[in-house]
């Protein structure tokens, strides 16, 4: 059973008794034994595992736990544990009571929120503030929505007074983006946990145990949410130390004051490490002690047998340190998947990327720009996602602003226009268009606001008879749109023709396959190529254009192995959409910011860049307030990721910069430096 390989300090925790209960888990400490200890325990002890939540940050994460319980239980009785990530969960639960939900992704409720943002008239104002742009305000909305629990005007008015004569233009953006959200059924992450908050108190829920993991990364929203499950016991597990996303949202508070705020709550901490040698975690003991400590701890050793003394890597030069550490990889016995560069900064990972590429190093990379966030791979899942649901607004806008000439806003009008010549069905609309003239697009002007522009001459079709495009498409009634040129009407025949070739076609390989051999799609490749080979100076280097178009038809590619699994395309797209983020792609070396490091563990790591300014860095310390000690658990994080070999570096000149650099400080607090 699980709980025979349990250490004393484990089993306590989780055969401890229903209530509040807390488990301080160090890192290496075996937090994921505790967790399946915990609902071992609770399944032997005769709860109905249909009564038991887990929550956790990754799919990843539950998946491992609920493999590791079906080696000891029934999958049929595991499979009733309701586990997952907060959204995923919450989407399940939406999803059976409201099916026509359509969960969006950050960057496309930004081309939304920015739609409605341009039709706001700032300057009409007679104001000395300068408005935010559309980015930091709808950052500053999805801010508060993790944090606050209060209204979004007093919390940004406290955040910046100075700004409170443009508060109602702000609001009335905020209310029409929400608008539009709840006109076309589309939910942003926040979403899903406020309306399932809103769901579980017009349900009954009969919980008897909810587990979180990482409850140090619980934000505000998250926090709220639990309390609203009302279950009749509580099981968090997570580390004060490892807390470092605050930028994203995360509170610090909801574990450093969990006794605080719940009835007879009992502590557990979990101190022995299995992972990392004795000088790695006497190394991360020395440098952590330096923060407050709320939950008193000192790791301890758990494993036996000799251990290498971590390595202090001091180079002259930035690049030469990247170069250097290239080499040591590839001279090192270990295998390439079994190590890790980590980093503060993404600007270090090109430097790294680039020198082991120089000696056919293979390497992965995450933590960066995700995957499903690459311009070439986003526009693939809009053009079936806009097949899954023609009511997505949000697909169609993002395909067509890649036709010249138009942007979020005329994509907008064009998707408006299709849906009255289909009288409310867009493929109706785009196929067999029942309804001649354009919608009427500006009824109730508000000058003020800048709601609408001015009502336009409709266009001739006429006009486009000397285009190559299908006979159909020249007898379209959007071609009568004042503010179509040639280019967005091609773009719009490329699009019909896509459509056509699979509007017999179900299966998502299928679909995707055409999608990517589309004149639509080849026009949007050539496009993303050329301006990725485009120098300074304005010219087309050809060589990085190529490169730039075999790096795209590989990542379509592994899109496109990805969907083998997936005959339903609805299903693909949900699960692209909830588990995006945890894919990295190739194999090899990998290359992790510190955030994404998190949670994993590898023979052989190197910390780069350890100079003040980049680790810590100062500048985002300051901008977010969280000071030095976000900064020192994220050095604790890195460090802690080393079974075997850890090896910290640092370089004293950036000759492309001309910058001097001064070693970091957590290297004498590591006392790997002594001070002069």
């Amino acid at each position: 059973m699980p709980l025979s390989n349990l250490n004393q300090e484990q089993l306590s925790a989780v055969k401890t008794t229903s209530g509040a209960n807390l488990v301080i888990a160090s890192a290496g400490t075996g937090k994921t034994s505790t967790i399946v200890g915990r609902i071992a325990y609770l399944l032997n002890s005769g709860i109905d595992p249909s009564k038991i939540v887990l929550l956790t940050f990754t799919n990843k994460a539950s998946g491992e736990m609920i493999a590791r319980l079906e080696n000891f239980f029934p999958p049929s009785l595991v499979a009733k544990i309701e586990s997952g990530t907060f959204h995923a969960i919450s989407y399940r639960w939406l999803k059976s009571a409201y099916p026509n939900l359509v969960l969006k992704q950050p960057n496309e409720l930004r081309t939304l929120f920015r739609s409605i943002y341009e039709k706001r008239a700032f300057k009409r104002l007679n104001s000395s503030i300068e408005p935010f742009s559309s980015q930091h305000l709808y950052e500053q909305y999805n801010l508060y929505q993790n944090i606050s629990l209060g209204s979004f005007d007093e919390w940004f008015l406290e955040k910046y007074p100075e700004h409170k004569p443009l508060i109602d233009i702000y609001m009335n953006i905020i209310d029409s983006y929400e608008s539009e959200k709840d006109e076309y059924g589309f939910l942003s992450f926040n979403d899903l946990l406020i309306k399932t908050r809103e769901f579980i108190k017009l349900t009954s829920q009969d919980i008897e145990e909810v587990l979180v993991d990482e409850y140090q990364d619980t934000n505000t929203l998250q926090s709220a949410l639990i309390d609203d499950l009302k279950s009749k016991s509580l099981f968090c597990v997570g580390d004060y130390d490892q807390s470092i996303y605050a930028f994203n949202g995360a509170n610090i508070e909801n574990i450093s004051t969990f006794s605080q705020r719940y009835d007879n709550a009992k502590v557990y901490t979990l101190k022995i490490n299995y992972r990392s040698s004795a000088p790695i975690l006497s190394l991360a003991n020395r440098v952590i002690e330096h923060n407050e400590r709320i939950y008193p701890k000192s790791l301890e050793v758990g494993r036996v047998g000799e251990s290498i003394r971590p390595k202090l890597l001091i180079y002259d030069e930035l690049f030469e340190q990247y170069q250097s550490i290239a080499r040591t990889i590839k001279d090192s016995r270990q295998k390439y998947q079994n190590i890790a560069v980590i980093f503060r900064n993404n600007s270090s990972a090109d430097g790294i990327e680039a020198s082991l590429r120089e000696l056919d190093i293979p390497s992965k990379r995450k933590g960066g720009n995700s995957f499903f966030e690459a311009k070439e791979i986003k526009i693939l899942l809009d053009l079936l996602s806009l097949i899954v649901n023609p009511k997505d607004m949000m697909a169609f806008i993002h395909i067509f602003e890649y036709a010249k000439n138009v942007g979020s806003a005329l994509s907008k009008e064009f998707f408006t226009s299709l849906i009255h010549f289909g009288d409310g069905d867009l493929f109706r609309g785009l196929n067999n268009p029942i309804i001649f003239d354009l919608p009427k697009l500006n009824p109730n002007k508000n000058l003020q606001l800048g709601l609408f522009d001015d009502d336009e001459e409709i266009g001739s079709q006429a006009r486009f008879n000397s285009l190559y495009i299908s006979n159909y498409i020249k007898k379209h009634p959007l071609l009568k749109h004042p503010r179509i040129t040639d280019d967005g009407v091609r773009f719009f025949d490329y699009y019909y023709e896509f459509m056509q070739e699979v509007n017999s076609h179900s299966h998502t390989s299928t679909i995707l396959r055409k999608a990517i051999s589309s004149k639509l799609y080849q026009f949007v490749v050539e496009l993303l190529a050329t301006s990725r080979g485009r120098l300074k100076n304005g010219e087309i280097d050809e060589n990085l254009k190529s490169q730039a178009k075999e790096r795209i038809e590989r990542k379509a590619k592994l899109l496109l192995d990805l969907s083998a699994n997936y005959k339903e395309v609805n299903r693909f797209i949900n699960a692209m959409i909830l588990g995006g983020s945890e894919l990295s792609e190739g194999e090899g070396v990998n290359l992790l910011t510190v955030h994404a490091s998190k949670g994993l563990e590898f023979n052989s790591v190197f910390v780069v860049d350890l100079m003040e300014g980049r680790f810590p860095n100062t500048k985002l310390a300051t901008k977010s307030g969280s000071g030095v000690e976000e900064e020192r658990r994220l050095f604790y994080v890195a460090v802690t990721r080393a079974r075997d070999e850890l090896s910290l570096s640092l370089a004293k000149y950036d000759k492309m910069k001309k910058i001097d650099f001064k070693p970091s400080q957590f290297l004498y607090e590591a006392k790997m430096l002594k001070r002069s």
